[in-house]
């Protein structure tokens, strides 16, 4: 069991207070793909958020790797967070003035346990399974939409993370690298025992993952 969530509730204080999230317990496993469903402000993002550490405000109990995540200080989860999650957002947040390359490096050069060579290696291996290392040295910022998601992805991978969170991956996409995004994050689990959580609008990611949960209103159910 990667990731254990028992009754999560997150309330929003501004302008008044307002319950986002109302006791949501979830449990994802390696090797396994959910995606969470829901229209625009039922909570999924949120939740993601929450899970993947990045907000830390909310009630209920959140296992990480069999670690409790709310038990550490906010210099060890730092680092936890680097090490054991990758994170995809919707609009990438590639650094535009860094390479390709300079760009998926980031995360591991912040753990500094690696030589530079050694990382380059890792990083180009990854840029290749993404279909991205004849773009290494370009900027990001020359790089289309799809091709940018499939760099952010290698981002993610680069610290061989156990959960992989990512947050409307194909929102800003158009159908073809919808579903070349959606292929990646499919071998993610099929092939390096990753758990996957996708937060989406996309109906195709929806009906082809391995687990399918909807949110309506802070609530989450079984498809």
């Amino acid at each position: 069991m990667i990731l254990k969530a028992k009754d999560i509730v997150k309330y929003f204080m501004d302008p008044e207070k307002h319950q986002v999230l109302n006791q949501i317990s979830l449990a994802v496993s390696d090797g396994e793909l959910i995606s969470i469903y829901g229209e625009s402000g039922s909570g999924k993002s949120t939740l993601l958020y929450i899970l993947a550490t990045l907000d830390m405000d909310f009630e209920g109990d959140l296992m990480i790797k069999g670690q409790n995540v709310k038990e550490m200080s906010s210099t060890a989860l730092s680092d936890f967070r680097n090490e054991q999650i990758g994170f995809v957002y919707q609009f990438h947040h590639l650094l535009p003035e860094f390479s390709v390359l300079q760009n998926v490096l980031l995360p591991a050069m912040k753990r500094n346990i690696k030589s530079m060579e050694q990382l380059r290696e890792e990083a180009l291996i990854l840029l290749d399974e993404m279909g991205m290392k004849a773009f290494a040295e370009r900027p990001s910022y020359k790089l289309s939409g799809g091709q940018q998601q499939r760099v952010a992805i290698a981002r993610a991978l680069i610290n061989d993370p156990a959960l992989i969170l990512a947050d409307e991956p194909t929102g800003n996409l158009d159908s073809k690298n919808s579903e070349m995004v959606f292929e990646l994050l499919q071998e993610i689990t099929n092939n390096r025992n990753k758990a996957v959580v996708v937060a989406t609008h996309n109906s195709k990611i929806y009906a082809n993952s391995d687990r399918s949960l909807e949110m309506i209103d802070g609530i989450i159910r079984l498809s």
